[in-house]
């Protein structure tokens, strides 16, 4: 898909004078912001399954613990939404990022103290959102990757694609060879089940702390995940760095501020990646549907990749068809323009709603009943978006980020005559 990918003008910003300043929102190009709306519906579908129990018993595919109606559901997130939500938001990240960087370009101002300080505003919210609300956060990593992105800021834009997906099937590879080395030492078996049976230890540690502990309980166990997560990162690092570059790309070429100039692309991307994708899926599903917490094996290293290298496709296949469907899907860009608080709010209520010290609900929830649940919330998210930016300019976390990034305080408050 890359190849399609020609040189082309860069994407127009409005020219600041003197010094760069917060986005206007008359400045934004409104189909990144429904992007995020719709990536942010995908990600609370993904993370129901992990804010309802616990976080080590998500993500593991098709769990043979659910019967019925609840594991065809279970099935219909796995291979239509798991993972796709998650590289389209990472994409967007990348297309912010070389937004930014034009922008500094066109001010004539030094790019990187200021990208370091968003990064670091960033890194510290997402550590406040993982030590104090859910483990499950992805702002951390986020920030932590974003600093490599500043070594690809000058190369071409035809090229930034080619270099994403390379770096993203990074990690297809090293899962590939993980299995083959479990495989080769397969004898191993003690050592596999200590594996198996730490697994089991951690998801009974998350089970009290989360359904019985207290807030406190909550956090030092948070603490320990936060590092279990990070540990994560030379698989996980890659495919985000990767959908970071091919953002990137795509902001770059033009291909978000102007889609109608990519006809072939979006075409390509709705009709071949996005059903390619799902047969891909499909069958990783189908060979390996679940994988144990602690387990692993030659099998499920190459299920793995297969279902890496479909999110991909599907990801790139959904931005195309949401795209296309962008002016029935307008709705949704105050949800995206406040996309920070958005996403946080998820967390402040799925916790609020499962956890022991809140309304105590964890591990009740049906796994179908999950979907509606999710459907609902997301619904109220997009009203209060609606009635938020009524009055003020950015969402309550936007602000505070671009105040940690700008070093002063923009207008919050709308006021006469601004957009």
């Amino acid at each position: 898909m890359a190849r399609h990918y020609t040189p082309v003008p860069e994407c127009p910003v409005n020219p600041v004078a003197s010094s760069l300043q917060p986005v206007a929102v008359g400045d934004r190009i409104e189909v990144i912001d429904i992007l995020r709306g719709v990536a942010l519906l995908g990600i609370l579908l993904m993370n129901m399954e992990a804010l309802s129990g616990p976080l080590d018993l998500a993500f593991t595919g098709i769990d043979p613990h659910w019967q019925g109606a609840d594991r065809w559901a279970d099935a219909l997130i796995y291979v239509l939404v798991q993972g796709k939500f998650f590289t389209l938001f990472s994409l967007l990240f990348g297309a912010g990022f070389a937004i930014m960087a034009q922008r500094a370009e066109a001010a004539r101002r030094d790019f990187t103290p200021f990208y370091l300080r968003r990064s670091a505003g960033l890194l510290l919210i997402g550590l406040c959102h993982a030590l104090l609300v859910w483990s499950g956060d992805i702002l951390v990593l986020y920030a932590l990757i974003s600093l490599p992105l500043l070594a690809f800021r000058e190369a071409p834009p035809r090229w930034l694609p080619v270099m994403g997906v390379i770096t993203y099937l990074f990690a297809s590879a090293l899962m590939i060879g993980m299995g083959l080395l479990v495989g080769i030492a397969a004898q191993a078996d003690s050592a596999m089940a200590d594996a198996a049976a730490a697994g089991q230890r951690a998801i009974e540690l998350q089970r009290q702390a989360y359904a019985h502990g207290s807030w406190t309980d909550a956090v030092l166990q948070r603490a320990h995940d936060l590092q279990v997560n990070l540990g994560g990162m030379l698989v996980v690092g890659p495919e985000v760095l990767g959908m970071f570059l091919i953002g990137a790309g795509f902001a770059r070429s033009g291909a978000l501020s102007d889609p109608e100039r990519f006809p072939r692309l979006y075409r390509r991307l709705r009709w071949g990646a996005w059903p390619a994708g799902l047969v891909l899926m499909i069958i990783s599903a189908c060979w390996v549907p679940y994988v144990a917490p602690g387990t692993f094996s030659p099998a499920s290293g190459f299920a793995y990749a297969l279902s890496s290298v479909a999110s991909l496709l599907m990801c790139l296949g959904y931005l195309a068809w949401i795209v296309h469907a962008r002016a029935q899907l307008r709705v949704l860009a105050p949800i995206g323009r406040m996309a920070l608080t958005q996403y946080i709010l998820q967390s402040l209520v799925g916790t609020w709603v499962f956890y022991g010290y809140g309304l105590g609900a964890f591990e009740s929830l049906p796994r179908l009943w999950q979907i509606p649940f999710a459907l609902v919330l997301f619904a109220l998210q997009v009203l209060f978006a609606h009635a938020w930016l009524r009055h003020f300019r950015f969402g309550p976390l936007e602000w505070v980020w671009r105040a940690m990034t700008y070093r002063r305080w923009p207008p919050l408050r709308r006021t006469a005559g601004t957009h």
